[in-house]
């Protein structure tokens, strides 16, 4: 490779999330051209590349190597090498490594080129019924702690569809913290093994679905779709005369907006403010 050859291309390819044949004509040509196939698995993607006769070598790229590894591969794409990128299912760097990499392709001015397919994102949107004018992903969320805290709060806000990543074991949990952020009544889709022979969409509300999931033991991958609040201006009036009420009876502002949250459907943070402003007058 002279020095001033052209570099190469970065592509992000998309592969199935579950039924091969979501596998794009386009996606397994360019497998095939690339130099090399950088696999967050190498051993799952193996399997994919044999069953489309794809003999193009693969390498490891995960979390664990992405901070090691990404100099040396934007020095071959620099050199005029085109790589791809993938991950176990569906479309890299959701949820998954690659920000790192596709970066800093960016900054090196080498193109990068997404080669489009399956996702389990929006497989899931389009299945649930929701309003999609607007969403926000939220991805997995942390486990514990104050990051969690603040992205359930900001779901319990959020006027527009949320998306939540969920894990099995943990999808009643969730469904529990939420409800006790006040959104029982709100409507949410559980959308669970997209594209596989066991692929499942359950609708209902937040109450409903964490009754229904408290004793059941779900399978598989999850998207966890939460509807638009309510808009809380329109009942404003109402939230405000009730923790008036109950700010008049003694109750902290805390504990009202607590109870109103819980009643109403309102937002614990809404229903704090109006009971703190009742407490000033």
């Amino acid at each position: 490779m002279t020095e001033d050859a052209a570099p190469g291309t970065l592509y992000v390819v998309s592969t199935p999330i579950g039924n091969m044949g979501d596998f794009t004509f386009r996606a397994v040509d360019v497998l095939k051209s690339v130099a090399v196939v950088l696999a967050e698995d190498t051993r799952h993607t193996r399997h994919l590349l044999e069953r489309y006769e794809i003999r193009t070598p693969l390498a490891s790229y995960h979390e664990h190597n992405e901070a090691k590894t990404t100099p040396g591969l934007i020095e071959r794409l620099r050199a005029g090498e085109s790589l791809a990128l993938v991950s176990d299912a569906g479309t890299p760097l959701l949820s998954d490594p690659g920000s790192r990499l596709v970066k800093a392709a960016a900054d090196a001015g080498i193109t990068i080129t997404p080669v489009p397919g399956a996702s389990a994102l929006l497989a899931a949107l389009v299945a649930s019924a929701l309003d999609l004018d607007r969403f926000t992903f939220f991805g997995f969320l942390t486990r514990s702690g104050a990051d969690r805290r603040r992205a359930l709060d900001e779901i319990t806000e959020l006027r527009h569809t949320a998306v939540v990543y969920e894990s099995p074991n943990r999808l009643a949990d969730t469904l529990g913290e939420l409800e006790q952020r006040g959104n029982g009544s709100r409507t949410i889709v559980v959308a669970r093994e997209m594209t596989k022979q066991f692929e499942e969409v359950r609708r209902g509300t937040v109450s409903e679905l964490r009754a229904y999931y408290q004793d059941k033991h779900p399978r598989g991958e999850i998207v966890l779709m939460i509807g638009a609040a309510a808009d809380v201006a329109v009942g404003e009036a109402e939230v405000r005369e009730r923790v008036m009420a109950l700010r008049a009876s003694g109750v902290s502002a805390r504990d009202a907006a607590a109870t109103v949250a819980d009643e109403l459907g309102v937002s614990k943070k809404v229903a704090y403010r109006l009971a703190t402003e009742a407490g000033e007058k």
